[in-house]
């Protein structure tokens, strides 16, 4: 990951950023208002006044603004509202998801030999323990007999595990027992429904035994199984796999359900409509919280730079997106952009993504369109190196540091790069942990997480850095008023020969997040 500071500036730890956004930007060629007078008029309250709506709806619906709740719904009518307001045309695109909600600290015991209780990750978030229930776990309160399948201890050199993987691994199981499998090249999903086939009535899922493979996993199944099935570290797996003949107990109390949720999409009245400039961020939180880093952050600052241009004549139409259900593997996003019909995907010639721009041990990252880092995936869609140096401009003429972040897959831009559409976007950091070179050029503390509530119950409007959401909203009002009157966008006709490749990359990194 490259750093950049612009020459002859100060370190973060002496640099002032007031509550205002105070300097002038750099105005783009061809644009008819300036960006920098819109930037500067971005204030903290503006934009904080939407995250103290979405703490409240939170607050009023069980501390979630989850997607499939009323919160959800809240939050969904509140920005809607705003954005009607301010003379947006604006459409709720309802989508069908597989609902999960754990509503219990989940319990897993070696009942016999040797009895232990191993500790659960209790459903807020607040801890992670030895073992997790997955994402679309069943529930259950089972006792039986421990059995292996297919297990690879030590584990291979490099991951690659097929435990559980195919139904012939399952040849001598025992129904009634309780399977335990290694993750490995196949979904988790792959491993429960097997197991669940086979007549195994839980299954225990360990972590392979690599480096960076031996923590407790906290995985999705993608779609709901009706057995109880935990994650656990590799540690655990490897003592649970020693002895022949364990009895466990494991116990999970879960809802699973489909539900209907909304994007909500705002697009301006004028601008040219086949010249489409598109912004989007998630608005759902995760069940244990309200969400208010992640992603209130990003949600109200496009929702603050969808009304400060709401009176703007611009040349190009101007879309706007809050997405639903991003939490459990950017539905709302996939649901949109498979929709689209072939001559809708082509007008739009980018999308900027916000997702986390408030983090309390924050760094400004820019999602890296030129792969120059040389990190992950491969580049975006040509138009996406434009972009990140529009960010990196409007960051240099503030003289701030920034870095770049790599197009892994983990939010929304992932389905519009499949599509071979032009990236970018901004980022603070979610559960990595700040380096010491990020620390001398942003402040805060190495070491530590960038959010450390992230997906918990304390990523409240007191987990959010107000600096780091003014500086961001400012860059967020000054791409998109670049875009918004440029007659050359980095889509607008170009060859999309690396789409397939840069879009196979991001499906990809987005599976592999979920084995």
């Amino acid at each position: 990951m490259r750093f950049h500071l612009p020459k002859g500036v100060a370190r973060a730890g002496t640099l002032a950023v007031a509550l205002t956004l105070p300097l002038a930007l750099v105005t783009p060629a061809q644009a008819d208002p300036s960006p920098s007078s819109l930037a500067r008029s971005v204030k903290a309250q503006l934009v904080t006044r939407h995250l103290e709506a979405f703490q409240r709806i939170a607050d009023a619906n069980g501390g979630t603004r989850a997607s499939g709740t009323p919160g959800y719904d809240a939050s969904r009518d509140y920005v809607a509202g705003q954005l009607r307001r301010a003379g947006y045309r604006v459409t709720l695109q309802p989508f069908e998801f597989p609902f999960f909600q754990e509503n219990a600290t989940a319990a897993m015991q070696r009942v016999s030999p040797n009895p232990r209780t191993f500790t659960p990750t209790p459903p807020d978030g607040s801890l992670v323990g030895e073992f997790a229930t997955m994402t679309y776990s069943g529930s259950g309160d089972v006792t039986a007999t421990l059995q292996n399948v297919d297990l690879q201890l030590p584990p291979p050199p490099t991951p690659g595990s097929t435990s559980g993987c195919e139904a012939a691994d399952f040849a001598g199981f025992t129904p009634g027992n309780i399977a335990l499998v290694q993750r490995g090249s196949c979904d988790f999903r792959v491993k429960a429904e097997n197991a669940q086939a086979a007549g195994a009535v839980a299954v225990i899922i360990f972590n392979e035994g690599q480096p960076g493979r031996t923590d407790t996993l906290q995985g999705t199944l993608g779609v709901p199984v009706t057995i109880p099935v935990v994650g656990t570290s590799f540690a655990v797996g490897q003592e649970l796999a020693a002895t022949a003949g364990t009895v466990m107990r494991v116990a999970t109390d879960t809802e699973s359900e489909i539900r209907v949720t909304h994007n909500v999409i705002a697009e301006s009245r004028g601008g040219n409509p086949d010249n489409v400039v598109m912004l989007g961020a998630h608005l759902d939180s995760v069940v244990p919280g309200p969400g208010i880093n992640d992603n209130g952050t990003g949600s109200a600052g496009i929702l603050e730079t969808a009304l400060l241009m709401s009176r703007l004549p611009t040349v190009n139409k101007m879309r706007f997106a809050w997405w639903g259900a991003e939490e459990l593997n950017l539905l709302g996003s996939e649901h949109y952009v498979a929709n689209l019909t072939p001559d809708e995907l082509a007008r739009i010639k980018l999308y900027l993504n916000f997702d986390m721009i408030g983090s309390p041990n924050f760094a400004y990252k820019i999602y890296d369109g030129d792969d120059s880092d040389a990190t992950g995936a491969p580049a975006g869609p040509p138009g996406s190196a434009e972009i990140e140096q529009t960010f990196a401009r409007y960051f240099d003429t503030l003289r701030l540091g920034h870095v770049g972040t790599d197009f892994d897959g983990r939010s929304d831009y992932g389905p519009f790069i499949a599509a071979g559409i032009p990236a970018g976007g901004l980022f603070t950091g979610a559960e990595g942990v700040k380096t010491p070179e990020e620390q001398a050029l942003f402040g805060g503390t190495a070491g530590e997480p960038y959010d450390p509530c992230y997906h918990k119950a304390c990523d409240t409007i007191a987990n959010v850095s107000t600096k780091a959401l003014l500086v961001n909203t400012g860059a967020i009002v000054h791409s998109a008023v670049t875009y918004a009157y440029d007659r050359s966008l980095p889509g607008a006709g170009g060859a999309r020969t690396t789409a397939a490749k840069a879009g196979a990359a991001a499906v990809t990194a987005q599976v592999q997040a979920t084995r």
